[in-house]
């Protein structure tokens, strides 16, 4: 049984909603139209995999802060799922955490995710630690395509739908000094052009487009991103330590899956989350929400499912939390109007 199963809506509130997701979704160009299939109205759980970029939760909180607001559906559940070091080729570096723990790998605990949550959608985001932060090797990339492979026959086979993500993007510049050129045996530290092994994992995934594929490009519009702005600010960066993304990065990525869900050109044409949040009068107040909301349902999901990674917070009980999580809800619902 769901453990937090949607409350039910009135007749009235129904008719709202639906004239609410009308305007919403009116954006839809036909190309978005033909995969209705992955926007989240009308479904009962959406669930994010992905790493510790995806477990920060930045732009998976915006992400359902635009949702509430645009629909005003309260009924869909919005689950984070990522797991720092996670990868989906189930690869690790040697020595990984200093030798503490190898990376986990999302398979160990994809089939009991999907089983206890039930998705309707899945949105994943993997690559980052997919190449370990080695240069490019067709057998590390094999790795990942597979292991992308399976996670989509997984999702299908549930008969949920799925977007899948291309990677951020890997910006040696903070790293000065403590990166690696190309021709070693073994990388300590991070390949200084681990980004190329990015790009190429990004290419791999758009072009599975042209099979029927839902894919947005996070890479590609992160490296324009950077590109432009270091025109005139050569020191500029999307995250402080190469790897994980500020939140000028986070909105990069939500904007991305929200111009695949059809979101205003206001929106998906900003820089900026300020688009977002200032689309409504309490939009900061309830990304705020959403935001507390999250983490306490992500630390409870992530202790329920299990997985192999060590050092995370104990999440409660789903009874434990309930009582909160719907005040939570109840307190987004007021904020929306």
């Amino acid at each position: 049984m769901h453990p937090f199963p949607p409350r039910p809506i009135s007749r009235r509130s129904a008719l709202v909603t639906l004239a609410a997701s009308a305007a919403a979704f009116a954006t839809v160009n036909p190309m978005q139209a033909a995969e209705s299939n992955v926007l989240p109205e009308g479904k009962r759980t959406v669930l994010f995999l992905g790493d510790s970029i995806t477990y920060a939760g930045t732009w998976v909180a915006w992400a359902e802060t635009w949702f509430r607001i645009t629909s005003r559906n309260f009924g869909t559940a919005f689950l984070n799922l990522g797991l720092p070091s996670e990868t989906v080729s189930g690869l690790s570096e040697p020595g990984h955490a200093g030798g503490a723990f190898p990376r986990p790998d999302l398979h160990e605990r994809l089939g009991r995710a999907l089983d206890a949550t039930r998705p309707d959608l899945v949105i994943a985001c993997y690559g980052m630690n997919d190449g370990i932060y080695f240069p490019f090797s067709e057998e590390r990339a094999k790795s990942h395509y597979d292991g992308i492979q399976r996670l989509r026959a997984a999702v299908l086979a549930k008969g949920a739908s799925l977007i899948h993500l291309t990677p951020p993007t890997f910006d040696p510049l903070p790293l000065k000094g403590r990166t690696l050129p190309a021709g070693r045996d073994s990388y300590p530290s991070p390949y200084e052009g681990y980004d190329d092994v990015l790009a190429k994992y990004s290419e791999w995934l758009l072009a599975r487009r042209a099979d029927g594929w839902v894919v947005g490009d996070i890479h590609g519009r992160m490296a324009r991103h950077l590109a432009d702005q270091r025109k005139t600010k050569p020191d500029y960066t999307l995250a402080g330590d190469g790897v994980h993304p500020g939140q000028t990065g986070h909105w990069i990525m939500c904007r991305e899956l929200l111009r695949l869900w059809g979101a205003a050109p206001a929106i998906v044409d900003s820089d900026s989350p300020d688009a977002l949040l200032t689309s409504h009068p309490k939009g900061r107040e309830i990304a705020d929400l959403v935001t507390r909301r999250q983490n306490l349902l992500r630390d409870s999901w992530l202790t329920r499912v299990g997985h192999k990674r060590p050092g995370m917070a104990q999440g409660k009980a789903p009874e434990a939390i309930a009582a909160e999580v719907d005040s939570l809800l109840d307190r987004i619902r007021s904020n929306v109007g």
